[in-house]
């Protein structure tokens, strides 16, 4: 009795099984296998459209990220060397050491020096093939009086100042040398580390604010 009733138990969800295969292959010669085809292409086009998709996305993201970054604007600075007797031939180097296209220049030899030294400078500018051409290197060609006493250096830097933004305002900082100084690093050098520099940026704010820390 036993083994007969395993066998009903067992028979049972066989025929269920035999069935359920039945009708689905009835259903599936019967009601049209070709038109459920497409049905099932269909189902398995998602998968690779979706791959697609996502493909797709990961290269307009590698695309935009190859993009190069935004141009960086060269800043430009403008010079005044100054000097006095006998400092002829040192102005003459140090603006050669300072000079380039992008910048402007204004040189000054005060009244202690001869008439003749100031001549030759005027002339040597005029007459300078790279000078003359860019046409960014000025003369302040009525010398002025320069003490260390008194309001006269400041006077002269203004009156430099008014020079470079009569003849240009396409420039981003001052800086006023004397014909003894000699920089340390190229013009290339320096533009390339200000163009990261908030044009807004002066000495004189920046060290009151942060001191000499950097």
């Amino acid at each position: 009795m036993g083994s007969l009733n395993m066998e009903k138990k067992w028979a049972f969800p066989l025929v269920i099984s035999s069935l359920v295969c039945v009708f689905l292959l009835a259903t599936t010669f019967n009601m049209g296998l070709i038109s459920s085809l497409p049905t099932i292409n269909q189902i398995l086009n998602i998968f690779p459209s979706r791959m697609n998709q996502t493909a797709y996305a990961e290269v307009k993201v590698s695309q935009s990220s190859a993009h190069p970054p935004l141009a960086i604007t060269i800043p430009k600075f403008a010079y005044l060397v100054s000097g006095s007797k006998g400092d002829l031939e040192k102005l003459w180097r140090t603006l050669h050491a300072l000079y380039h296209p992008r910048n402007q220049y204004v040189v000054h030899l005060d009244l202690e020096s001869p008439a003749e030294e100031r001549f030759e400078l005027a002339s040597r500018v005029e007459k300078h093939p790279v000078f003359s051409k860019i046409g960014n290197v000025y003369m302040i060609t009525k010398a002025n009086m320069v003490t260390y006493k008194g309001p006269t250096m400041v006077a002269n830097t203004l009156h430099a100042c008014a020079i470079l933004l009569k003849r240009s305002k396409d420039w981003d900082w001052f800086i006023n040398l004397s014909a003894s100084d000699y920089p340390l690093a190229t013009q290339d050098d320096l533009l390339h580390t200000f163009s990261t520099i908030n044009r807004n940026l002066n000495f004189i704010e920046h060290t009151s604010q942060l001191g000499w820390k950097e």
